[in-house]
Parts: C-alpha cells; structure tokens; sequence
C-alpha cells in the first residue's frame, strides 16, 4: 500500500475525519470528554487551531488549521495516539482506537468552508442521532449560536464576506 501524499501540510484549513477502528466498541460520551480533553490540551501545547469539530459513536470530524512547521498529519497523530491511550486506560484494553488513516481535504473558498461547518452540525441529524443539530451536545453548533459555549470551544476567525475568497 503507498503512503498517502498531501499537497498542503500546514498554514491552512483541513476538514479531516478520523474513523473507529474495525471491531471497535462504539464511542461513550465518557470517550467523548476524553477526546475533548485531548485535543484541548493538544491545541494548548501544539498551537494549532480548531474551528468545528463533532463527535460520533464510530467517527468524529473537525476543520482543524495547522500553523507551520505543524503539519496536519502531525496533528492527527499526536490526537489519535493520545486519545486511544486515555479512552484505554478507562476501557481497561489496549487495542487500536482508530482506523490507522485518516482522510483530510483543504478547504479552498470561504463558501467550501461554511459548507463544511454545516456538514458537521449536520452530522448527528443525518445519522438519526438526533432531529436538530442544537440537541447534540458533543459539537461546535453551540458556539456557533447563541447557547451556551461549547464542551471544546472553537478559535473564532474571521472570513472574508464574499464566498469565493480562496481561503
């Protein structure tokens, strides 16, 4: 199998997925604030910067920018490898957590990056998890709205008004 290459490493933003490894019991809200606490205290050391994220019982997605030298890959490592050791320790196992790729995709206009956002807001709802996205607490959705902030609080950016801007 041929490593995956990456055109864009760093200094923009990625929407990534990281799904459950195969045969893996589903993610616990328990998993959930374990994840959370892991990327919390990975964008503290790593400074890199996290815009959406949403949790899911077999997957999670985000639109994470990585500042060079940081590379996105580095960034999911350091996740994936943190977050499977903490959810272990509680599961009392020591298997693989995460499918050992990830799939990532630059987002290239302000427009593709809103999109992206209501693609993870939306999530929970397509998968029949909830019927509205503000019933969901494991995402970003409350700090893009008015409720109150989100268990991992998103970087606030601004974007350029007009939807075609290259981000």
């Amino acid at each position: 199998m041929s490593r995956l290459r990456r055109p864009f490493l760093s200094d923009r933003f990625f929407f990534v997925t990281c799904n459950l490894a195969r045969r893996r019991q589903k993610l616990t809200e328990d998993d959930f604030a374990r994840l959370a606490e892991v990327i919390q205290s990975l964008r503290e050391e790593h400074k890199f910067f996290l815009t959406a994220w949403v949790f899911l019982p077999d997957h999670w997605h985000a639109i994470v920018f990585p500042r060079h030298p940081l590379t996105i890959s580095r960034v999911m490592e350091v996740i994936k490898v943190q977050s499977t050791v903490k959810v272990n320790l509680r599961r009392k196992t020591d298997s693989r957590l995460w499918q050992a790729r990830f799939f990532d995709r630059a987002v290239r206009t302000v427009k593709e990056y809103h999109e992206c956002v209501d693609y993870i807001h939306l999530n929970p709802v397509s998968r029949g998890l909830v019927e509205r996205p503000e019933e969901w607490r494991w995402s970003s959705f409350a700090s893009y709205s008015d409720r109150p902030a989100a268990i991992l609080p998103v970087d606030v950016i601004r974007l350029p008004a007009d939807q075609n801007t290259r981000l």
